[in-house]
């Protein structure tokens, strides 16, 4: 396959880079654990660095290779590193900047385990997070403390929707020595590109949009800094939180459709949130792609696109909101989102269950917020589900 560079659906085909000698169509799952040497100096050179090549899965693959590189093409870094999991790139990510005795801000309606992880794990080791509304920057300059060394900010917030002016955070992070991290899963590659706004680290969950088809769990971090991907590469390594080359093989698959899953959600998330907005028994929507979000005019200076993702309230509350969940039948009743198919879940008692109670409401994540991850079925048949299950409440 060609390093044809081309446009960001162009890169999404043939953006690999990776020559294969049958000349297969897509690129073969090398699904072994060791690599031979030919003799016994190239082993001891691979080994030092001194020779290019690969030694075993969990350092390096040609599979996982061609998806790292990829992904790395658009996300506009220097590099990438594919991992098993969403939560196995932050945990990659925390212990490769912070150490003992260190501080980070965070947005607080971050994803539930990746603060959880944090309060209940890490805190062990003397680590230390304060989680603020960073789409406030004064919020975030007020936390700021002597040995705080990342700020770390999930755009737009999961699940409240809030958006984060991540110019503005590379900017603090420069003036106070930090690095900045992004979450950029709600949006992929495809809507937000946080290395090019300043961030030194962006992350997804690949479970979510770029692979798209809810079949496997993955994740991936990219920098631009070949020195910070050096760390970051070295910690994946000896955490042995690798992607599997099958893994990375079906994202790959899903990746190639990531622009057109991606319009086309968006496209009906537009219609559904206007739908909710407009509903006698809907006390409140947050949609990136409303004039009502709070932060609207950021939302289309620092996106390409508002996505699929919609946060809303029901005036008859958690009860309401239990009703109508129980009562859908095209949406799944299910946690994850960016995949082809509907999924509707309640982010106070399921992904943030672990979040006490007080911080849940400081978040902004309240008993009657429903999360709403818009598919591609027919956008009328969404509709039409929803109207159906409110029809109950």
């Amino acid at each position: 396959m060609s390093k044809f560079k081309g446009g960001f659906e162009t890169r999404l085909i043939h953006g690999c880079e990776f020559e294969d000698s049958m000349g297969a169509a897509t690129v073969p799952i090398y699904q072994t654990s060791t690599f031979g040497f030919k003799d016994a100096q190239q082993g001891a050179n691979r080994f030092a660095g001194i020779e290019e090549g690969y030694i075993y899965t969990r350092i390096g693959n040609p599979t996982i290779d061609a998806l790292e590189r990829q992904l790395a093409s658009l996300e506009n870094g220097h590099r990438s590193i594919a991992v098993s999991s969403g939560m196995a790139a932050v945990s990659t990510i925390y212990l490769t900047l912070l150490s003992y005795g260190d501080h980070m801000i965070s947005t607080d309606a971050v994803y539930g385990p990746a603060r959880g992880v944090m309060e209940k794990q890490f805190c062990r080791f003397g680590m230390s997070a304060s989680y603020v509304n960073t789409g406030n920057i004064d919020n975030i300059l007020a936390a700021i403390r002597p040995e705080t060394k990342v700020l770390y900010i999930e755009t737009p917030a999961n699940p409240t929707m809030d958006v984060t002016d991540i110019r503005a955070c590379a900017e603090i992070a420069r003036k106070h020595n930090l690095t900045l991290v992004v979450d950029n899963t709600f949006c992929s590659p495809y809507l937000q590109n946080p290395l090019d706004l300043g961030a030194d680290i962006v992350f997804h969950s690949m479970t979510k949009f770029i692979n798209g088809h809810a079949d496997i769990v993955a994740g991936v971090i990219i920098a631009n800094d070949p020195d910070l991907y050096g760390r970051l590469r070295n910690m994946m390594v000896n955490l042995g939180c690798n992607m599997d080359p099958t893994q990375a093989y079906m994202v790959m698959r899903g990746l190639k459709t990531l622009a057109l899953r991606v319009e086309r959600s968006q496209e009906s998330a537009q219609k559904v949130a206007s739908f909710l907005e407009n509903h006698p028994k809907v006390a409140w929507v947050r949609y990136p792609g409303l004039p009502s979000h709070p932060q609207y005019d950021l939302v289309k200076k620092q996106m390409r696109g508002p996505g699929s993702m919609i946060s809303f309230g029901l005036k008859a509350g958690f009860e309401g909101a239990s009703i109508l969940m129980n009562k859908v039948k095209l949406a799944m009743l299910a946690v994850s989102l960016g995949g082809v198919e509907t999924l509707i879940q309640h982010p106070a008692s399921m992904t943030h269950a672990k979040v006490s109670k007080e911080d849940k409401l400081k978040a902004g994540i309240s008993e009657d917020l429903v999360r709403f991850s818009v598919g591609i079925e027919n956008v009328e048949d969404i509709i039409t589900d929803l109207e159906s299950g409110l029809s109950y409440v």
